[in-house]
């Protein structure tokens, strides 16, 4: 089957936090590699998102060129992505000719089915700058529940979607004076026109009782009462609009960065040298699609992106005829997550309250992150990281459980035989380890394929707890003597396969250490990990950035696999490293915590 990961686009405004990869990163990595195990046909792209106001103001403080600080953030963001193991077919970004190019198709598409519309609307400038103000850089007080920290877009609270106009006192979140609106024309997505199949489109995946209880019913809130919606701003940079007269203007950010998705797809197939290969991902009735990110992005996946895709097909109440791309698949799911709070607050780089995944990485290494996340992280709810709860799951789970089985196992075989032995009869103990890890692969899988990765992890570490019990109630190292070498070699043999099973479930979580384990029995080129290349614009040979891919043919199978007798095994060194307690105060106090 062929399955598309479609993941959120962080936006290059600076470095990435935890809490953005709690959200889009990680999550969408452990289903990929899942869904490439189970043998599944997986596309899974995104890039950096490079458009709209917030890049001008950005520029302008960092005292450079727009292009420059896109190239600047663009480079940090795949490198950290890349060290954090997510194993994108294509990660690219939308200052791309191609993503130009599908954005313009998309659009012409859709006004010419009617459903961009013309209309003239109020547009907030800076009282100061002169500059237009992005919705996400107004803040006041939202109409409808009175929250007083609703954004000109959306309010948070009570999730109606707003414009500037609405807000009661409204305020630029740049400098704090109150904006200027001046009259403009802009081309408007007809929503009103769609709102007819967009309902039908939910009310069919609600019906099929596969998203999460939050996001569907986030979707079908904002879909009751719909409006129409500016694509266009009053900005010089963003991606032109294809229409004599207004050339003034650009595309409104979220109209072209949804629409990645599928120019990532398709600048994807044209480096592979098969140009309409994207095809299969997205012309097929039969492919699936998952859209990850936070839940502050729904809106955008669950409303505008769906409604872009029937304008352009066609779909709505105006009818009309899909363009060159033909009958474009709606999203299978929107996979939005929680917020990761950070010590009860929101993560807030201009406050300094943010830890950044570069310093994670550096510091701690990538499974720690992704261990926490998987663990503890936002899935179904908003949930808090502190520094307390990541050294102590770190330690006792992770270290003292599935490093400490790994390590003991090996340790013992290394000691005692220096290869996995042969094993002799198996007792009902062993069998009923063994049948119980066998039964791991359906029981995860089948959470890991229903976005359910917390418990999905839960149950990999209670079977590492079964396996460590399995230890304690066979005490391998109390066998001695040749009168019961056999039976130690059975018990060996039987925790090495353990071991090995247990580690094919770990490798969508932890394909870092994942990797290790392998190698410590034997197994080379396990998990495929991504690699960062240099390349040139396919439309544009003077422009040159980087990209996240991979091979990913050889992924391991999502099954068991015989540990091989007489592979030598040498005494290991721990695959992951116990945290001092005192990292959490260090940590806390390069925060300005105080306990």
């Amino acid at each position: 089957m062929k399955v598309l990961s479609a993941v959120a686009w962080p936006y290059t405004n600076g470095p990435r936090h935890i809490g953005h990869v709690a959200g889009f990163g990680v999550p969408s990595d452990v289903f990929s590699r899942y869904m490439r195990m189970a043998g599944h046909d997986v596309l899974m792209v995104s890039g950096t998102d490079e458009h709209g106001t917030p890049i001008l103001v950005l520029a302008d403080k960092e005292g450079i060129g727009v292009q420059e600080i896109v190239d600047k953030y663009n480079a940090v963001i795949a490198q950290d992505l890349t060290e954090l193991g997510l194993s994108y077919d294509l990660f690219t970004r939308t200052t791309t000719r191609n993503h130009y190019a599908v954005v313009q198709e998309l659009f012409r598409g859709i006004r010419d089915n009617g459903y961009m519309i013309e209309q003239t609307t109020q547009t907030a400038v800076s009282a100061t700058t002169g500059r237009t103000l992005p919705d996400r850089y107004i803040e006041g007080t939202c109409p409808i529940c009175k929250f007083p920290e609703a954004r000109g877009d959306q309010c948070d609270n009570c999730g109606n979607q707003l414009d500037p106009t609405d807000l009661i006192n409204p305020v630029s979140k740049v400098d704090g004076s109150t904006p200027k609106f001046i009259d403009s024309k802009h081309f408007f997505l007809d929503l009103p026109a769609l709102a007819e199949a967009l309902q039908a489109w939910l009310d069919e995946v609600d019906t099929a009782g596969t998203w999460r209880p939050g996001v569907i019913n986030f979707a079908k809130g904002i879909a009751k009462e719909m409006h129409p919606r500016a694509m266009t701003r009053d900005i010089d940079w963003g991606i032109p609009i294809p229409v004599e007269g207004w050339e003034d203007k650009r595309f409104y950010v979220w109209f072209d960065a949804v629409i990645g998705y599928l120019s990532a797809s398709i600048e994807w197939a044209r480096r592979l040298g098969e140009p309409e290969k994207w095809r299969e991902w997205w012309n097929d009735e039969q492919m699936r699609s998952y859209y990850f990110q936070g839940k502050d992005n729904i809106t955008f996946h669950a409303q505008i992106w769906p409604a872009e895709l029937l304008g352009y097909m066609g779909q709505g109440a105006k009818g009309g005829t899909a363009g060159p791309y033909g009958e474009l698949q709606l999203p299978t799911e929107v996979v939005a997550s929680g917020l990761l709070h950070l010590g009860g607050g929101q993560f807030s780089t201009s406050r300094g309250n943010v830890i950044y995944v570069q310093d994670m990485l550096a510091r701690y290494g990538a499974d720690a992150l992704r261990y926490f996340i998987c663990a503890a992280g936002p899935e179904t709810q908003d949930s808090t990281f502190t520094w307390e709860e990541f050294v102590q799951r770190n330690n006792s789970e992770l270290v003292a459980g599935w490093g400490n089985l790994v390590n003991r196992t090996a340790a013992m075989i290394a000691k005692n035989f220096g290869e996995v032995p042969a094993p002799g009869a198996l007792e009902p103990i062993d069998e009923a380890l063994l049948a119980q890890i066998r039964g791991g692969f359906d029981t995860v899988g089948d959470m890991l394929e229903h976005q359910r990765q917390k418990p999905a992890m839960a149950e990999v570490m209670r079977l590492a707890r079964e396996a460590n019990k399995y230890v304690s109630d066979t005490e391998p190292f109390k066998l001695k003597g040749d009168d019961q070498r056999e039976r130690l070699a059975t018990v060996l043999h039987t925790l090495a396969q353990a071991v090995v099973d247990l580690n094919t479930m770990m490798a969508p979580f932890l394909p870092h250490s994942a990797n290790q384990v392998a190698a410590v029995f034997g197994i080379s080129e396990f998990m495929p990990m991504p690699r960062l290349e240099q390349v040139r614009d396919l439309d544009d040979d003077s422009r040159a950035y980087p990209i996240i891919t991979g091979d990913y043919s050889q992924t391991p199978k999502w099954a068991t696999r015989d540990v091989i007798i007489g592979t030598p095994i040498a005494k290991p060194t721990p695959i992951f490293t116990k945290l001092d307690p005192s990292v959490v105060e260090e940590e806390n106090t390069r925060l300005g915590v105080t306990p």
